[in-house]
């Protein structure tokens, strides 16, 4: 289980070291913003899977926090793909 969790922790890194090199060299587009989205949400499945310990547990406590962070995802993109008005 430890070199389990050592691998789940190497790839949390590194998508997080993706994202941080995204923002800081400021290569902001719509693909790169969906990108962005779907490896946050990857690296929030990882965490409630592997560090939460849900992994082998039943699916109505595993449903809890994926629906939460699926609905927050989701919410972050419509905000970000609404066009903006300006008055």
């Amino acid at each position: 289980m430890k070199k389990y969790l050592e691998l789940v922790w190497a790839i949390l890194a590194t998508l997080t070291l993706f994202a941080f090199l995204l923002g800081y060299l400021k290569i902001i587009s719509t693909f790169f913003v969906a990108v962005l989205l779907f490896t946050t949400f990857i690296k929030g499945q990882l965490v409630i899977d592997y560090f939460m310990g849900l992994k082998n547990v039943s699916w109505k406590y595993r449903i809890v926090p994926t629906l939460w962070l699926s609905i927050v995802i989701t919410l972050i993109a419509v905000a970000y793909y609404l066009p903006s008005s300006s008055s």
